[in-house]
């Protein structure tokens, strides 16, 4: 497995960030090659995305969310393999930083290629400074679920 952390600093008070990314239907509006998710109900969503012409679903079970703190996944089923958390951490009343951490399994010369160019990284570091122009650029949170889900 290969992993990938990158982190990103945000212009919106921590339950605002939060919340927003709680909101994994919207994610297509900031992750580059997702096309949909739909949530199935509290741990389980399933994925469509398309990158580098490379169509793909999977599902995937949050395994552990906390408030304010992390979100944490794992696929399910499907033709990615990966888990990962991201989490929030509070810098100041209006400043959050929001830091992603993902193990995933490259498939193919493709995707192994990609994983040792760096590719994943700099997708993932693109999807993170999007999503701090669309939580910035709305101010407020769109929704939010504070559930706890927990491991089990």
């Amino acid at each position: 497995m290969s992993m990938v952390t990158q982190s990103i600093d945000v212009e919106v008070p921590l339950h605002t960030a939060y919340n927003q990314w709680t909101q994994l239907e919207e994610f297509p509006q900031f992750m580059e090659g997702v096309e949909e998710v739909r949530q199935i109900d509290d741990r389980h969503n399933h994925w469509k995305t398309s990158i580098a012409g490379v169509e793909r679903e999977f599902d995937t079970e949050i395994v552990d969310q906390l408030p304010d703190e992390r979100v944490a996944w794992r696929t399910v089923s499907g033709e990615v393999t990966q888990m990962g958390v991201v989490t929030f951490q509070r810098l100041d009343a209006d400043h959050t930083r929001v830091k992603v951490a993902m193990d995933f399994e490259p498939e193919g010369l493709a995707e192994r290629s990609a994983d040792a160019l760096g590719v994943l990284d700099r997708r993932v570091k693109g999807d993170l400074k999007r999503f701090k122009g669309f939580i910035e650029e709305r101010g407020l949170e769109s929704g939010g679920w504070r559930g706890r889900i927990s491991p089990r």
